[in-house]
């Protein structure tokens, strides 16, 4: 099959080369353009692009899909499909009616749940047993398409978005060669859409007021970025890892008050235990290796 693939993340890239695996031909991937990127703030390409460029195939960075240049260069491509997946850019109807059999999604949850931009972090966060990978029909609206296939994994309670992400990814690829092959009748989303915003560096705050196991859900939910941070005498304190311990009798604290020697932490319900920490510029720590060259003293407020 005659396909393009769309997309920038390191989430795209399973997919990708499964379908080249496949014996698909793509004939062309497109990415978001180059980004400054590091101390030297130098263009760097999506990570879709430098795996894209290593199987030797074709990218086309367009920073907008409005011209129409870029929708007729997308029409003489000929193509059977393109399949989308985090590409970050919004296709007009001109990119989607343009393949004979449209443009199929993979998305990383089960629609109509998390719509939107951070479908996985949004699973952890909101402490949801089970997420997946819908493959979609792509229509005009936000992740409003047709279901094709879809297929759960479980959330635990050590589930962190980084290793969703790579057990999604995987099951996205697997699921799109599928989709490819067996053509399955499209169904419509049934209702109750709830919708995943865009994350910002802000929502990392720790806030020490709400209940020690929604604070250990963010964690997860936020590892490896934004990260979900606090301040220690005047320093950034990143926690990258936590578990959430009960209150011991007659030692609630106030939120954000270290209470013992081991970093147990008061939050607005029950307490959090650090477990790996890191202070802004340093390495990654164990909990005990970290207090022993930086103590943080019972009584200290956090935040």
């Amino acid at each position: 099959m005659r396909l393009a693939f769309m997309g920038s993340a390191a989430f795209a890239a399973p997919a990708l080369a499964a379908l080249v695996a496949a014996g698909h031909e793509i004939a062309a991937v497109y990415c978001q353009q180059p980004r400054p990127a590091g101390r030297g703030q130098k263009p760097r390409p999506a990570p879709l692009h430098t795996r894209a460029a290593a199987l030797g195939l074709a990218v086309r960075t367009p920073a907008s899909l409005r011209d129409a240049t870029e929708a007729a260069a997308f029409a003489a491509l000929d193509l059977d499909a393109a399949v989308v997946a985090a590409y970050g850019l919004l296709l007009p109807p001109a990119f989607l009616n343009a393949p004979r059999r449209g443009c199929l999604n993979i998305h990383a949850s089960l629609l109509p749940r998390w719509r939107g931009a951070a479908p996985i972090q949004a699973a952890i966060l909101a402490g949801d047993a089970e997420t997946g990978v819908t493959i979609m029909q792509m229509t005009a609206g936000l992740d409003t398409g047709p279901i094709l296939l879809q297929e759960a994994v479980p959330i635990t309670e050590d589930t962190t978005a980084a290793a969703l992400h790579d057990t999604l990814a995987a099951l996205g690829a697997r699921l799109i060669v599928r989709a490819l092959a067996e053509n399955p009748p499209p169904r419509e989303q049934p209702a109750g859409a709830t919708y995943a915003a865009k994350l910002s560096r802000s929502d990392g705050v720790i806030d020490w007021t709400r209940p020690a196991h929604e604070i250990a859900r963010r964690i997860r939910a936020l590892n490896p970025w934004p990260g979900t941070f606090t301040r220690d005498r005047g320093k950034i304190l990143k926690i990258l890892a936590a578990r959430v311990v009960d209150h011991p009798p007659g030692r609630p604290g106030a939120a954000g008050e270290v209470i013992d020697e081991a970093l147990g932490i008061a939050c607005g319900e029950g307490w959090l235990r650090p477990l790996t920490v890191q202070l802004a510029g340093r390495g990654a720590l164990a909990t005990a290796d970290f207090l022993r060259g930086h103590p943080i003293p019972p009584g200290l407020r956090l935040g």
